[in-house]
């Protein structure tokens, strides 16, 4: 009730109804902290909305602003088809769905004895003729929704061996729409899903335009620099983040799902303040445990709680950086994922961050010698001006 309240309370300020109609969420939320707050966000949608959806629920359902930034995105629709069966998928931007998926049990060449050849070799061809009529019926059903004149999808790629995909695109029961906007044909060597994942590779030309497989190539660069070891990668937060303050970053790339928080600390007694990054099911006190100087009783309190993901998106610009977000629906997504935490980059030149982060363990350490060494003479055996590490 005290939703619907604020909610009439947000409509009062509007004297018409926005060209792109209204959306509006609200509701109360917990903080990081365990108190309660309200939020009342209202907006008008990039797109038009068609429809009044009303939903009380324990989280914002934002589903249909999902499909309005994924309508930008062409779709893409598959079809794999072999002597076991057939699937049928589509690609939007970085998102890949299989949307049905049948077998078949067709004879093959040879009987084993007991019927007359001729016999045999119709009731083949018979089976072989249903089996293509049944995956022609089954395409217009998903491609083309009943109550549409038109594709729900702006191309096909057909994909299997040689003789069934051909027979399909040949055969009358395949509607006419679809076979318009057949835009490629390839042979795959396996059907079912390693069939459908082998066609996007083998129709990434195509698919240029889909997120998905710019999404491959960048990870692919980004995986020949590091087997090449030309020392122009970064991955880990901390690696990242110097690189990023260095100006080194050509190409920041994210994972999508990056469960990371960002807590900005301040000492209370000194002012100065640090950054934490820790994993957001992670609690407060091991926030606190992270920090230097808690063995000494050093006391520090919470300045701000983000996301990292949502740092990077409001501050890559500064870096003068190009900001990638990537998937792990790929395999090579998935390595980025596991293989190197989820984050990392392209850098414009050769940086050994070995040698950086030893140079800096070697400065504290003559820091906190009591010898008349100065850090200054640490720098001087090294030909450096005081002026070169203005990083």
């Amino acid at each position: 009730m005290s939703a619907i309240k604020w909610t009439k309370e947000i409509l009062g300020r509007y004297n018409r109804c926005p060209e792109n109609g209204l959306v509006v969420f609200c509701g109360r939320a917990v903080t990081g902290d365990g108190k309660e707050r309200r939020v009342r966000v209202d907006f008008e949608p990039i797109k038009p909305v068609h429809e009044f959806v009303y939903l009380c629920d324990d989280e914002f359902r934002t589903d249909h602003l999902e499909e309005m930034l994924l309508a930008d995105e062409e779709t893409y629709g598959f079809i794999v088809i072999d002597g076991n069966g057939s699937l049928y998928g589509t690609v939007q931007g970085s998102d890949r769905r299989v949307l049905h998926q049948f077998s078949v049990d067709l004879p093959k060449k040879h009987g084993r004895g007991g019927q007359s050849a001729l016999r045999f070799a119709r009731l083949r061809l018979e089976k072989r003729h249903n089996y293509i009529s049944k995956a022609a019926d089954l395409a217009t059903k998903l491609f083309i929704p009943h109550g549409q004149g038109r594709p729900n999808v702006c191309g096909i790629i057909l994909a299997g061996s040689a003789g069934l995909k051909t027979e399909l695109m040949r055969s009358n029961a395949f509607d006419q729409r679809l076979r318009q906007i057949i835009t490629q044909t390839v042979d795959v060597s396996y059907g079912g899903d390693h069939g459908f994942q082998q066609a996007i590779e083998l129709s990434s030309e195509t698919l240029a335009s889909v997120k998905l497989t710019k999404e491959k190539k960048l990870l692919q660069e980004y995986m020949n620099k590091i087997s090449r070891d030309t020392g122009k990668f970064c991955f880990s937060i901390e690696n990242t983040l110097q690189a990023l303050e260095m100006g080194a970053v050509e190409n920041l790339i994210l994972w999508e799902g990056f469960d990371m928080n960002r807590y900005v600390m301040r000492n209370k007694l000194t002012g100065e303040e640090m950054v934490v990054h820790l994993k957001k099911e992670e609690s407060g006190e091991e926030c606190h445990a992270a920090l230097p100087g808690k063995e000494t009783g050093t006391d520090f309190e919470l300045v701000k709680k983000e996301s990292f993901i949502e740092w990077v998106a409001d501050n890559y610009k500064d870096f003068g950086c190009d900001l990638d977000f990537v998937s792990d629906r790929s395999s090579e997504g998935m390595q980025f994922v596991k293989g190197f935490g989820g984050v990392g980059g392209i850098l414009r030149w050769r940086v050994d961050f070995a040698e950086i982060n030893g140079d800096l363990e070697q400065v504290k350490e003559l820091d906190g010698d009591d010898s008349d060494c100065d850090v200054g003479d640490y720098y001087d055996e090294y030909g450096f001006d005081d002026g070169d590490f203005g990083l």
